[in-house]
């Protein structure tokens, strides 16, 4: 059976107070919008708009905690891998003002371990930080403010076809019924004396006694897809024009922010064809590096 996110209604939330298709669209034009840009100048409003609907989705502490806290921990690593590396920056930036060098006392192979620490790669992480962050807080809250009984009407509401539709339906239920699987699996496998907390090893030994959990799981997903599609052959799915029983109706305020959205877009886009938006460091940091 297959199961969706702990889903429930929020009398004083701003995402639900929308149409889920008005909300799906908003959330595609925020989405390109923010990656049309690398200035902080223009990521902020961005970051603000996500913290505004993070703080009104009517979304708790509680139920979002352990996927909030995984996001912001991999955006995080993320930001400082790349300040750290200095990879993904130096397609944006040309060049560097060195703050101060960091520099090994052994050699590998030749090779002197060393870390530069410039303006630009730390002004790039901080870019990054937001420019994701806001994305990431403005993608974690559907799935908690979404009705799942209208994914498939939302999805068809976009004029997808009926087809795509539904395997959108399936595809934002399928994580939720994959994690249900694996926890009804590690619980029957410690049943019979299996100790997941015991495995050591290195990668490969560790991933190999992992087996009694991975295999079972993955073979009850593909059985349980074949059902699915078993089910949908039996009842002639795709012969005809798929009807569905709740209907869907847009309002004043949702028109609203279907325009705002799409402001939002075109303004990113004309800004960027104007040369504007690009990766910009404040000239008082360039000036403390001495450049």
């Amino acid at each position: 059976m297959i199961v969706a996110w702990r889903f429930r209604k929020r009398e004083k939330s701003l995402i639900q107070w929308f149409d889920p298709r008005a909300w799906i669209i908003f959330y595609l034009c925020f989405l390109f919008s923010t990656l049309a840009s690398w200035d902080i100048r223009f990521l902020l409003p961005f970051f603000l708009i996500s913290i505004i609907v993070l703080l009104t989705s009517g979304v708790t502490w509680h139920e979002m905690r352990r996927a909030f806290l995984f996001i912001v921990g991999f955006v995080f690593f993320f930001s400082i891998l790349t300040f750290l590396t200095g990879r993904g920056g130096t397609e944006v930036y040309k060049t560097e003002h060195l703050i101060r060098q960091f520099k090994a006392s052994f050699s590998i192979l030749g090779w002197t371990p060393t870390l530069d620490i410039t303006v630009e790669r730390a002004w790039f992480g901080v870019c990054q930080f937001v420019r994701v962050f806001s994305i990431a807080v403005m993608t974690i809250l559907i799935p908690y403010s979404l009705d799942p009984a209208l994914y498939g009407i939302t999805f068809k509401g976009l004029r997808l076809p009926d087809n795509i539709a539904y395997a959108m339906d399936l595809t934002m239920r399928f994580i939720p019924t994959f994690g249900r699987d694996f926890q009804l699996t590690m619980d029957a496998q410690r049943a019979r004396g299996y100790e997941l907390e015991k495995i050591s090893g290195g990668l490969i030994e560790q991933v190999r006694k992992l087996g009694p959990l991975m295999v079972p799981v993955t073979i009850h997903a593909i059985m349980g897809s074949e059902d699915i599609i078993d089910a949908m052959d039996l009842r002639a799915f795709g012969v005809g024009v798929r009807t569905w029983l709740d209907q869907l109706t847009y309002h004043r305020r949702d028109r609203i922010l279907v325009a705002f959205g799409v402001f939002l877009l075109v303004g990113s886009l004309v800004v960027g064809f104007l040369g504007y938006g690009k990766f910009w460091v404040p000239p008082e940091l360039l000036r403390l590096a001495g450049g």
